[in-house]
C-alpha cells in the first residue's frame, strides 16, 4: 500500500472529525517529512516515529494501519467531500 493510498484513506475516515489540535498535528505529518515511505514505515511501526510525530493523530494513523475490521482497502477514496464541505 503506497503511502498516499494510505494517508488518503485516513482522511477520508478521520479528517471531518478531527479537533483543532489533532487537524494540526496531521499538517505537520504530512508535510514535514521529505519521504512519504517514512510516514508510512512509522505507521505500520515498520521504523519507530520520531518524537516530534508522536501524538494522537500518529497514534489514530498506527491504529489504522492495523485495520482489525478487516477493511477491504483496495482504491483511494473520493476526497470530494472536502470540496463540498468548503463551499
Amino acid at each position: 500500500m503506497h503511502s498516499n493510498f494510505f494517508c488518503s484513506l485516513f482522511a477520508k475516515r478521520y479528517l471531518n472529525t478531527m479537533t483543532e489540535s489533532q487537524l494540526l498535528q496531521y499538517d505537520r505529518l504530512i508535510n514535514e517529512p521529505s519521504n512519504d515511505w517514512d510516514i508510512y514505515y512509522w505507521a505500520t511501526e515498520a521504523h519507530p516515529t520520531p518524537e516530534v510525530y508522536q501524538g494522537e493523530v500518529m497514534d489514530m494513523l498506527k491504529e489504522f494501519t492495523k485495520n482489525r475490521n478487516h477493511e477491504q482497502r483496495l482504491d483511494a477514496p473520493s476526497l470530494e467531500y472536502l470540496e463540498k464541505e468548503s463551499q
